[in-house]
């Protein structure tokens, strides 16, 4: 090494050959089926150009690393159809596992969206749920051999909880988080932990530890963040369901960009605690606090998961309230399942394809019997959201990153430069204003789900009128690199601590780009200006979003994270049966 390199970068050596080490190297892809133009992880950083639109989906089922019992393993079923064939002892836990690990390793070599491989670990534990099966003829529990992956950020002990920082690197975790427990209690094996941006506070997943994490979809788009290494993992099948987490959108975005499901709960429902994130710890007590949540490739998966997470939750996490999964938060009323479209924030105007798409599942919608769709006024204090949140979650000032970072001398990654710096930290009194205007907007806010009805005997009755919201995700499709815009459409509900998922709907076609055609209207704000330069033909070549995921984003009242759910699945499915009629106006997923 030589005496002049920086901290960091020998850090970032080190730590790239510990994950090398991890896989097998009969698990290791030939020259011949990692596309061209793949740039060294520190070179991914900062030059991002050189990718080409490569979709690299495919190589797992051609490159000949997997059999064919391990490419049905890891295609034929969903949670509950492989949970059942290990129960049943039609597959072991081993083989299941195995299988997994190496898609895994597989997608991890074209798109670096591992940190952690457990993969030995991981095995071990197999066999011994195995042999518990045998021994007992009972599963170790409802998730027994589920192979699982989890965002970085959790603990695991014995193994780092970098979250992508140099100065956090080979400092393994001395228990398991909360959520790792009560995941390996429920049977779960836990294969690997995942990519991230660097402080967190980026929509890509790249930092100088592990570099920049690639979508397979195409690879000159961003695979979202923060926890993209997870939604890139789930999507390549190199895990049955990843755990991320969302602040600003962290699990909603990768999935938006994927093409597969994201689901943020409610505060409380999922432990959060023992993670790293490199600030002041018990911050979110005070400020706008993160959560945890499942991404998947399906809503029926993200059910079988939460159905068991959400009933103990309490037992294992201290920032959990009790709940139960199977029923319904919503009372019985006479009205049908109402729908309200939410079409944008106020501040930002959604770029065409997002508002065409929205206006496409309101149109499904509207020929279900069941359902009643309403259009809804756009609420004045929904476009302050967004900069209450980030007053909250600035409120430490970001001394403890900026320590972290300039301890080892690491620079910021690209997106991050002018966008983060070293604050002063809130007074106690501005904190209290800042919560003072949240508790404002949040009031304001009911009024979005509220209506006033006569009653039998004459009297008036308050009475929520829409049980769920369609809205967009981000008012842009799917953008380049370090190109991501208003993370206000998502970052917004983590404010209200209101549910809210991903839902794909379809790919972005030809006719979608309106090529030749311009935006017109009145600019309506910076961000609004910023949004239409990932539209703009001077600024960006349209086609790049071609055959790029569109999807739509649901969202329920406070703590009705089963009512989310639900109507996620009614949406789900009335566009799933509308595209096999054919008539979805778009290209499938």
């Amino acid at each position: 090494m030589s005496t002049s390199e920086l901290a960091y970068k020998s850090i970032a050596r080190k730590k790239l050959e510990q994950l090398k080490s991890r896989i097998p190297k009969e698990w290791r892809l030939s020259a011949k089926w990692i596309p061209s133009g793949m740039l060294s992880p520190e070179d991914s950083v900062t030059v991002t150009g050189k990718y080409e639109a490569v979709n690299v989906m495919d190589v797992p089922r051609k490159c000949g690393l997997l059999n064919a019992k391990e490419l049905e393993i890891t295609e034929r079923w969903d949670v509950k159809g492989l949970l059942e064939q290990m129960a049943a002892s039609k597959l072991s836990a081993k083989e299941v596992c195995k299988a997994f690990c190496k898609r895994a390793a597989i997608a991890h070599q074209l798109t670096r969206c591992l940190t952690e491989p457990l993969f030995e670990q991981a095995l071990s534990r197999a066999s011994e749920l195995d042999s518990h099966l045998k021994r007992t003829g009972k599963p170790v529990g409802p998730l027994h051999g589920l192979p699982i992956s989890i965002k970085d950020t959790f603990d695991v002990k014995g193994i780092d909880s970098s979250t992508g920082i140099a100065s956090l690197a080979f400092k393994p975790a001395a228990e398991n988080a909360p959520l790792v427990d009560l995941l390996l209690d429920l049977g779960a094996i836990i294969i690997t932990k995942t990519n991230i941006p660097q402080t967190l506070g980026a929509l890509d997943s790249v930092n100088n530890l592990f570099g920049r994490t690639l979508n397979p979809l195409n690879r000159k788009l961003t695979p979202g963040g923060s926890s993209g290494g997870e939604g890139v993992l789930v999507a390549m099948r190199g895990s049955m369901i990843g755990i991320g987490t969302d602040i600003g959108g962290s699990i909603r975005v990768p999935a938006m960009c994927q093409g597969i499901f994201g689901f943020k709960p409610s505060e409380g429902r999922v432990p959060f605690g023992g993670q790293l994130s490199g600030g002041v710890p018990g911050k979110a007590r005070v400020g706008l606090s993160p959560v945890a949540g499942p991404i998947a490739r399906s809503i029926e998966d993200i059910d079988v998961l939460m159905r068991e997470i959400v009933p103990r939750a309490e037992l294992y996490g201290e920032d959990c309230i009790p709940g139960q999964w199977d029923v319904s938060e919503t009372p019985s009323r006479p009205h049908k399942f109402t729908i309200g479209v939410l079409p944008s924030d106020g501040r930002i105007q959604p770029l065409p394809p997002i508002a065409k798409v929205l206006n496409e599942v309101a149109q499904i919608l509207r020929k279900k019997p069941a359902i009643d769709v309403v259009e809804l006024p756009v609420p004045k204090v929904l476009g302050d959201c967004q900069g209450v949140a980030n007053q909250l979650m600035g409120l430490d000032g970001a001394g403890n990153m900026a320590d972290l970072l300039e301890a080892t001398s690491e620079p910021l990654i690209p997106w991050l430069q002018g966008r983060f710096k070293r604050g002063t930290p809130r007074t106690l009194a501005q904190t209290y204003a800042i919560q003072a205007h949240r508790a404002e907007i949040q009031k304001e806010m009911l009024k979005i789900w509220m209506t006033a009805a006569g009653s039998s005997d004459g009297s008036v009755a308050k009475g929520r009128s829409i049980d769920a919201i369609i809205h967009p995700i981000a008012p842009h499709p799917v953008p380049e690199h370090d190109r991501y815009n208003a993370v206000g459409y998502t970052s917004s509900w983590v404010l209200l601590d209101y549910p809210a998922g991903a839902v794909p709907v379809r790919k972005c076609t030809e006719a979608d780009l309106e090529l030749g055609k311009e935006m017109e209207g009145k600019i309506l704000s910076n961000w609004d200006k910023r949004n239409r330069e990932l539209w703009n033909s001077q600024t960006v070549d349209r086609r790049v979003y071609l055959d790029s995921p569109l999807s739509i984003q649901v969202i329920t009242p406070r703590l009705h994270d089963h009512d989310l759910f639900r109507a996620m699945s009614i949406i789900d499915g009335a566009v799933r049966n509308e595209q096999t009629k054919g008539s979805s106006g778009g290209a499938k997923l």
